[in-house]
This record gives C-alpha cells, structure tokens and sequence, in this order.
C-alpha cells in the first residue's frame, strides 16, 4: 500500500479521543480491573490483616497499590501506542531471546493454578453456608460453572448481576467502617508512619499466626491492585476497549512494525489524547482499590479485632461474616455472604479469562508453532488444564483457604513484581521509541514520571523480595 494510503487508514482506524462528559463514558477497563481483584484479597486478606493489626498498617495497601499503578498504567500505555499487549511487550526486553517470558511462564504456569484454586476454596466455603453439600463438592461445581461460562464467552449477565453484589458487599463494608471509624489520627498515623506493629498476643495463642508480622502483611502487599497478571490484563481490558491503536486488533495480535512506521503527527497527537484517557482510567481503579481496601481493613479493626477474630480456616464465611451481622443481625450475616460468594465468582471470571489469555500468549511468543492452532483453540487448551490443575490443588491435598490466599499472593503479586516493573520501563524507554519515525517519536516520547513510578515499584518489591520474603516462609 501507498504511504499516503497507509497514513489515511490509519487515521480513520485511530478515532479521536473522547474529552470532556464523553472521556467519562469511555471509562471502563479500570473497572474490569477493579472488579477482577476485588475479591480474596480485599475480602479475605484485608480484613484479616485489619483485625489483627489494626489500622496501623494502612500504609501497605497503599504502596503496593501506587506502586503496581504504574506497571499497570505504562503497560497500558504502550498498548495503545502499539497495539499489542504486555506479554508481547515484555518478550521484547533486552537481553538473551525472550529471558523475561520464559521467567514469566515458568512463574505463572504454577501461580495461577494455586491463585485460581485459593479463590475456589473460599467461594466453596461461601456457598457451603448456603447448600448443605461439602466445600470440595460445591468448589468443584463452581469452577465447572465459571470456565463453561468462560468457554462461551457469554458470562456478562451473570457478570452483571455478580457486580451489583459485589457493589452491595463495599457499600455495607464502608457503613460498617463509618460506623465504627477510630478518628483520623489513628489511621493518618497508619497511612504515613511506615510501622510494623507485633503480633498481637490472641492472634498468636489463638490461630498461631508467626513469627514475623510480615508474614500477614506481605500477603496482602502482593494482592492489593491485583498481582503481576492483574496489571497483564489490564493490558487486555484495554485492547477490549478499543483505545487508540488496539481498535481492530484482535487478543493475540503482536504489532505490526511497517504500520507503526506510518504514523504521522497527526495520529500521534490522536494516541496522545488516548493516553490520557488510560491516566484518567487507572486514577479511578487506584481511589477505587486504596479506599475499597481501606474500609474492609477499618471494618476488620472495628468489628473483628475487638472480638480476637483472625478469619481463618472452614470457618472463614462465619468469621467475616460478623462484619455485617454485628450491625444488622442474621440477615446481614446471610447478605454479607452472599455478596462474599459474588465477589469470589466474579474474580474467578476474571482469572479462568485472564490466565489462559496470558499463557497463551506467552506460548505464542516462544513456541511460534502453536501459531497453527487458533487463539481459540489455545486459549480452550489452556483453560482445561487449568481446570483440572485447579481442582486437583484444593481438593486433593486439602490446603486451606486463607493459606491458599496467602500463598497465591505471594507468588503472584510479590515474587514477579520487580521484574515486571524492570522490563516494563526498559521497553518502554529502550524499545518502543524505535517503532516510530521522528515526528511520532517526539509527540509519543514517555513522560520521566513514568520512569519514576516503575523505579519506585522495582525498588519497593525488590525490598520486600529479598529483605522480608524469608520471613514468610513459616506462615501457615
């Protein structure tokens, strides 16, 4: 094709960017984002940590969520200026063919099996209080229902209906927060002072929990704002949207170099404007996430803390449901749980579409012969394995819920989070200037800021990694 017949297709292809009332209705891969990691992690973790601690550590969640921000909103970034989403990107690091991926792959062929089966644990534990039939029978259920759901590709209804719930449990949980708030001096102190507070005597009677407090609290630093998959399927959940240069793009579909080439100033300015609406987007899923978790955490100090409740175990649905039935008796204990349930579904949603997507991608970029197959056929490949693999992890070796909470967002969110937010900048500083020719190149150039936010990600996780990850090693 022309180069002046090139630069006009893409000029069509690349609409202009909403401003204004319109920027706000074009929102919305921030909320997919939200909803995906709202679940175990807020529900389960958050709490618990709130309950043993207090609000003393509200400063965790906070940092890792701006931390992860901003893997999230450069990885997005580059998919609208490119077209491809972040596992692509990240085979392009510098270095030997494809290091990161490898890495990636080997990282989350075991972490999304033991992320996925921890969310299928708690959800059994959920509807157990509702249908008189054993957790492994009611898990095994779920899961077979959420990956035909999955295998369609029609689980918005549901998707729908699992979001109104979910919206029911966070407006209960900020009434319960308001209703037992401390004052703002405690929880400022919690947000800014950095403090590690001890173990509290009953947690460690009680529930045996030790004997470092980083074993709670890393956890929950790993999955507040998703772990490492959660900011590769934003990637995703932008390419859905439409924005910039991913309209037209199918999931699968690495860039194309000669069509980058063509982009003129005028596109570009165009892309610029659809960069933006990815800041306004991942702002809204950040307040979102900080102040979602802070309340399940003030909740968890207000009622749970008081009583010596750590939710833990068969009885985790029980335990966290107090936060409701303290305030509106049985029926509050029987909503609490049936939001609770929503809120594992819809993060099951999220992951059985996500996980397969990400894995196949990555088999995509190693093993080019799998190309042969379509993206359907490997994405339907993956999810059964990982059904099965899922299955097999809760039911066969009889882990419990919180561990495998624990355990999961640890691997996903903590281990591979500084090397995501190493790659992500190398290639966005390093890589991505070169697709473009000089007019582009100029208008497209990432801003410093960037480079700050994804060195402070690298250095925050890097820290935790090496200094307090073996701390966590006796959690149980």
């Amino acid at each position: 094709m022309e180069p002046g017949k090139n630069e006009n297709a893409l000029a069509e292809r690349v609409s202009l960017p909403p401003r204004g009332l319109a920027l706000l209705m074009a929102l919305g891969p921030g909320l997919v984002w939200c909803g995906e990691y709202i679940g175990s992690g807020e529900v389960v973790l958050a709490t618990r940590t709130g309950a043993i601690f207090g609000v003393m550590v509200l400063w965790a969640p906070t940092v890792a969520i701006f931390s992860k921000l901003w893997i999230g909103l450069a990885g997005a970034r580059y998919t609208v200026c490119t077209g491809e989403c972040m596992i692509d990107m990240l085979g392009r690091t510098p270095g030997p063919r494809h290091w990161v991926v490898w890495l990636v792959l080997i990282g989350q062929v075991c972490t999304g099996a033991i992320s996925t089966a921890a969310v299928a644990s708690v959800a059994a534990i959920f509807a157990s209080y509702f249908i008189p039939l054993p957790p492994f029978i009611l898990g095994w259920l779920i899961t077979l229902g959420v990956i035909a759901l999955v295998w369609s590709g029609r689980f918005d209804p549901l998707k729908k209906v699992m979001s109104l719930l979910v919206g029911v449990i966070i407006i209960g949980v900020f009434d319960v927060a308001r209703t037992t708030w401390p004052g703002w001096s405690e929880p400022l102190f919690g947000l800014f002072a950095f403090r590690v507070p001890d173990l509290p005597s009953w947690a460690v009677t009680h529930y045996g929990i030790g004997p470092s407090p980083w074993g709670e609290i890393l956890p929950l630093l790993g999955w507040a704002a998703g772990g490492f998959a959660s900011q590769v399927w934003y990637t995703y959940w932008v390419l859905g949207a439409g924005y910039g240069m991913t309209r037209g793009k199918q999931y699968g579909e690495p860039l194309d170099p000669d069509e980058l080439r063509q982009i003129d100033a005028g596109t570009a300015n165009r892309l610029r404007g659809w960069c933006r609406v990815v800041y306004v987007d991942a702002a809204l899923a950040f307040l979102i996430g900080v102040t979602v978790t802070g309340a399940f955490m003030v909740a968890g100090a207000g009622v749970l803390g008081p009583a010596e409740i750590a939710p833990d175990g068969s009885r985790v649905a029980l335990e966290l449901s107090r936060l409701f039935s303290d305030r509106w008796g049985a029926l509050g204990a029987h909503l609490f749980i049936l939001a609770g349930l929503a809120a594992m579904i819809s993060t099951m949603l999220g992951q059985f579409a996500g996980w397969p997507r990400l894995l196949a991608d990555c088999f995509r970029v190693l093993v080019p012969r799998v190309s042969r197959y379509s993206w359907a056929q490997q994405f339907r490949f993956i999810l059964v394995c990982y059904a099965i693999s899922n299955m097999l992890i809760v039911y066969t070796f009889g882990l419990t819920p919180v561990f495998l909470v624990k355990l999961g967002a640890i691997l996903d969110g903590l281990l591979l989070t500084p090397l995501q937010a190493l790659a992500v900048g190398l290639v966005l500083y390093l890589v991505m200037p070169r697709f473009f020719a000089e007019d582009a190149r100029r208008l497209l150039k990432p801003s410093p800021i960037f480079a700050f936010g994804l060195l402070l990600a690298f250095l925050v996780f890097g820290y935790f990694c090496v200094a307090r990850f073996p701390e966590t090693l006796a959690i149980k």
